[in-house]
């Protein structure tokens, strides 16, 4: 039998689009979602660096600048701000604009942070007028938010944490790339506008691409009804909490990173850009892993055990930097970035659990559970991603106030420390000390309970 062809209407839009169809996604499906996973991954790439642009351009700026590491750890916490924010109106525009036209537009959009970083940055420039600059970079950190939640509308549910990961990682080397093409830039003697000018053309073929070879999907639609739940169920809240320390940590310190190494332990640009890439690449690299790690031996206990560690490298760091022993530091600081990336998968893989896990208990069964869960934990992920980016501006501020009130980042640390421990008892007393929501195993089907008190939650 003939497979059901993809219906097209003007503009690349797909009228019809049915994944679940075997006959379709062999046919004609899995070609369309490959190819706008591929240029959905370079846009998004582009936009997290972008986003992450002066996390690297700070280190440019000398005392000819006229900033204190005070206001640079200032700028980069406001370019985080915006870039958690906008991840909520980024995550429904898809529905409104279709994928590709939005993948085009905010791809485009990237150009005028870039441009305007371009004009103003050189010594002179007023510390006002650099905020308001990195305020419009901030924009490309809402790239990641639609970025997945248009992929996650052309796969199947059997193909879709394959893709939204591959969708997540793509976008997240996007940081140590633009730092270690910043590396390449200072060490042929090149300045901030260079770097700008290598970024500029590449945003401009994302969005020329993404024009030529993206498809807008008609079927997709914005569903308010399922986000207001989302809103209103406190465990949305808990994980928007334990995101925080994952994905905020992960993107705090990869703005962060080279400004400790050139204020604490006076490292210079050089020697600090040789440094700052490898935590973020790794902790990208290994984001999958978590999630595979939760598959295997549940998400909570993952999480539980990843903010342990957190928690222990974080301990080290205090006394790295107390002794003055940057080896040390560095290690910890890598594996503490690793950690973060682990977690970022572990606590994903956490929220279809959790709203399955809810449905099950209000008596629902079979595919109606899955339904539920996938429609709550689908609206729970925006939230939850915006929510936890939030933690980036906190550990920048942080940082700044530890470095205003005593010269270096170890209070910031044990400030971080605290906050690991709150986050490793949450989850022990939500998540594993008892099943998700506080709902009686008896309210579930016997083989539902082994999963829902491990962690599929």
């Amino acid at each position: 039998m003939t497979a059901p062809a993809p219906t097209r209407r003007s503009g690349r839009w797909i009228a019809h689009w049915d994944p679940e169809d075997e006959s379709f996604w062999q046919a004609t499906g899995e070609r369309i979602a490959r190819r706008n996973l591929w240029f959905s991954v370079l846009s998004e790439h582009i936009g997290f660096s972008v986003w992450t642009l002066w996390s690297v351009l700070v280190l440019f700026m000398g005392p000819e600048y006229g900033l204190t590491p005070a206001d640079k750890f200032l700028l980069t916490s406001m370019v985080t701000l915006v870039g958690a924010v906008v991840r909520v109106p980024y995550t429904f525009a898809v529905a409104v604009f279709g994928g590709r036209n939005w993948t085009v537009v905010s791809a485009a959009l990237l150009l005028v942070p870039a441009v305007a970083a371009f004009v103003v940055t050189e010594p002179g420039t007023s510390f006002s007028t650099f905020l308001l600059v990195g305020l419009l970079t901030g924009i490309g950190g809402g790239n990641f938010a639609s970025s997945m939640t248009n992929i996650n509308a052309f796969f199947p549910l059997r193909r879709k944490g394959w893709a939204l990961g591959l969708n997540a990682g793509g976008g997240n080397i996007g940081v140590p790339v633009v730092q270690l093409v910043a590396l390449a830039v200072i060490g042929a003697g090149g300045g901030p506008r260079l770097l700008l000018g290598i970024y500029i053309p590449l945003i401009v073929v994302a969005a020329v691409l993404a024009a030529l070879y993206m498809d807008n999907l008609a079927a997709v639609s914005n569903d308010t009804g399922a986000a207001k739940d989302a809103a209103k169920d406190v465990h949305t809240w808990i994980m928007s909490v334990l995101y925080v320390g994952t994905f905020g940590s992960f993107i705090g310190y990869s703005f962060a990173f080279g400004q400790v190494l050139t204020n604490q332990f006076g490292r210079s640009p050089l020697q600090a850009a040789y440094l700052t890439f490898i935590g973020p690449l790794l902790g990208s690299l290994v984001r999958p892993v978590g999630g595979w790690l939760a598959d295997r031996h549940g998400g909570a206990r993952i999480t539980l055990w990843n903010y342990v560690g957190m928690a222990a490298a974080t301990a080290v760091l205090i006394v790295a930097g107390m002794h003055g022993s940057l080896p040390l530091f560095v290690a910890a600081f890598v594996v503490l970035f690793m950690l973060s990336g682990l977690g970022n998968g572990s606590a994903f893989k956490m929220l279809p659990g959790i709203f399955q896990a809810k449905a099950l208990a209000a008596g629902l069964s079979g595919e109606a559970a899955v339904a539920h869960g996938r429609r709550l934990s689908g609206a729970a992920m925006g939230l939850v991603g915006a929510v936890g980016a939030l933690g980036g501006v906190g550990i920048n501020l942080a940082f700044r106030q530890s470095f205003l009130t005593h010269g270096s980042g170890t209070g910031a640390f044990v400030a971080f420390l605290a906050f690991y421990a709150v986050c490793s008892v949450i989850t022990w007393a939500v998540y594993l000390r008892r099943p998700a929501g506080r709902m009686p195993l008896t309210a579930v089907a016997p083989q539902a309970r082994e999963r829902l008190s491990h962690a599929e939650v």
